[in-house]
């Protein structure tokens, strides 16, 4: 008997950096987090790696170009949420156009803050990730019980 494992959702946020601040998003309409703020991005498709996510993610969202190789991996939340997942942060060196709501009916408001004074409805793990002073690539892990073992 073959055992089957269930996928673990993938998902890959971009920090668009700009004089100090990181542009979010607030997401509408999508069912997930709706009327919170988190940094653009989506899940990783069949055949893609984390970085051919990020680049069709940032097309879709915010109508501008971005290539792999200006990707650099910033860190790994792995959380216990509705389900087991784990988010890549990667942040972006340069991209081409002006990012623009390209999804207007997932997403009613775009703008730019610092990282130190994020919106008060952002949403927590992403507010976690970019308030992260670990060396990069850090990995965090959120909402998992402390075991037995673990807590000796």
């Amino acid at each position: 008997m073959t055992a089957t494992h269930a996928g673990i959702p993938t998902g890959v946020h971009v920090i668009l950096p700009r004089d100090g601040a990181v542009l979010l998003m607030r997401r509408t309409n999508t069912g997930f987090f709706d009327g919170l703020f988190s940094l653009p991005g989506g899940h990783v498709e069949p055949g893609e790696s984390i970085r051919m996510t990020a680049v069709r993610e940032m097309a879709e969202e915010l109508g501008i170009r971005l290539m792999e190789e200006d990707l650099d991996l910033v860190g790994v939340v792995h959380r216990l949420s509705d389900t087991n997942r784990i988010d890549f942060f990667l942040r972006a060196r340069r991209w081409s156009g002006a990012p623009r709501r390209a999804e207007p009916d997932k997403c009613d408001a775009l703008d730019w803050y610092a990282p130190d004074a994020l919106p008060p409805n952002t949403v927590a793990y992403i507010r976690d990730a970019l308030g992260c002073r670990q060396a990069e690539p850090w990995v965090m892990e959120q909402g998992w019980p402390v075991t037995a073992a673990a807590s000796v």
